[in-house]
């Protein structure tokens, strides 16, 4: 099964370079490549990448392969300690994390059990969504609600140690491997902090992370709020859910609040962002050969008379800047708030045969004006800081006072 993420899709075909090399380490470690045989035409390509490399061109040398193998399986101090299962999906995680794109990465079956759980919205950790920013593990956005949040962690904190340790060199899958952990024991983090001269230091106790995506409220002054912590499983449902409400009780007015999300499903974005777009793009992917993919708006736009406001931040990230940006080009909101974190590429998640999978950038995503997002962000029609000791949300009363205007 092939899903297509915005942290991370449709039922696309991975990149054939990808899953043939995977292949090819693992026929290798399996000992497959036996004389006199019939080749596959996998095998055939893989033999000819061999042998072009022997001339000293760019390919797969499965000697050195073996001899790095070999010299680790018989010359290492504690070899007797080496587990083959271990080496072997560390070879695969090696291929994978050699693209230096940090959202590329390889899952072992447990891995992989384990980021089906996150999807579905509920597992056991702090509840904090983190990536990689200038080669620095950093909080993409504490989740609502959760222990991450009201430990006092935010967006844009860097995490230089986890439990003591260093995480300078960790991989965004080391560095939740550490983090997370079963209900009730406590991880110790060391954070960086914009305009905080001395690290920080958290004791943040586990707990179970259930995300209820979707959340709304309507206001004294008639102004439906809809609240999106995520784009998960449970999106779709409570999102069309909010949207009935919103027909029936016809407000003055919507604020889509989309601060610290830190994305999920594409094709949860492109129904979102379908309630206010009438047949018409609703975001671009641009893959490396040059190739653009259109995705267009689905169904009948319902809220698209309707005055909107849509709040962002730094921890506003992909799905949410699908939506943000789409309706910011054609007008059809004002985006307020920061400017965000600026993640704007596809990730295309590959099922394996042994239960692991892939997660591998694909494309860099543009709005329907053909903005890049990646590493630039959305920058909101109207800037309102957030102010840690505020007990006033300034965006949200910003939104207020824009629905109110003129009516």
């Amino acid at each position: 099964m092939i899903k297509k993420f915005y942290k991370q899709p449709l039922k696309w075909k991975v990149l054939n370079i990808v899953l043939v090399a995977a292949l090819l380490i693992a026929a290798f470690f399996l000992g497959q490549y036996v004389a006199g045989r019939n080749l596959t035409q996998a095998e055939a390509s893989l033999l000819q990448l061999s042998a072009t490399n022997k001339e000293g061109q760019k390919g797969f040398d499965d000697k050195l392969f073996w001899e790095v193998w070999q010299t680790v399986s018989t010359v290492f101090v504690d070899r007797d300690k080496i587990d083959d299962n271990k080496l072997f999906h560390g070879a695969l995680k090696g291929l994978v994390e050699s693209t230096g794109d940090p959202y590329s990465v390889y899952m072992t079956p447990e891995e992989n059990k384990e980021f089906a759980t996150d999807m579905s919205g509920k597992f056991e950790g702090i509840g904090a969504e983190i990536g990689l920013k200038d080669n620095i593990i950093t909080v993409i956005s504490p989740l609502e609600g959760m222990p991450a949040e009201k430990a006092g962690l935010k967006a844009g904190d860097q995490i230089l140690k986890i439990d003591g340790e260093l995480t300078m060199g960790f991989s965004v899958m080391q560095a939740v491997d550490k983090i997370r952990g079963p209900k009730g024991t406590q991880v110790k983090l060391t954070i960086a902090r914009e305009k905080v001269n001395e690290p920080l230091e958290f004791a943040i106790t586990r707990d179970v992370i259930t995300i209820k995506s979707v959340k709304t409220e309507l206001t004294k002054d008639d102004i439906f709020i809809i609240r999106v912590s995520n784009f998960n499983d449970d999106t779709d449902t409570l999102f069309n859910q909010a949207a009935d409400q919103i027909l029936n009780k016809k407000p003055r007015g919507i604020i889509l609040d989309l601060r610290n999300n830190p994305g999920g499903y594409l094709e949860s974005s492109i129904m979102m962002a379908s309630k206010w777009i009438n047949n018409d793009t609703v975001v671009m992917e641009r893959y490396g050969d040059g190739k653009i993919n259109t995705h267009k708006s689905v169904g009948e736009p319902v809220f698209d008379k309707i005055k909107t406001v849509v709040l962002v931040n730094r921890g506003s990230a992909s799905a949410s800047e699908i939506v943000a940006g789409a309706l910011q080009d054609y007008g059809l909101a004002t985006i307020v708030g920061e400017k965000t974190f600026g993640k704007g590429s596809v990730q295309i998640l590959k099922e394996l045969s042994d239960g692991g999978s892939i997660k591998i950038t694909a494309a860099k995503w543009l709005t329907p004006k053909g903005k890049s997002i990646d590493h630039q962000g959305i920058t909101p029609n109207v800037e309102v800081v957030e102010k840690a000791d505020s007990k006033i949300d300034l965006a949200k009363q910003k939104a207020i006072e824009i629905i109110k205007q003129n009516q």
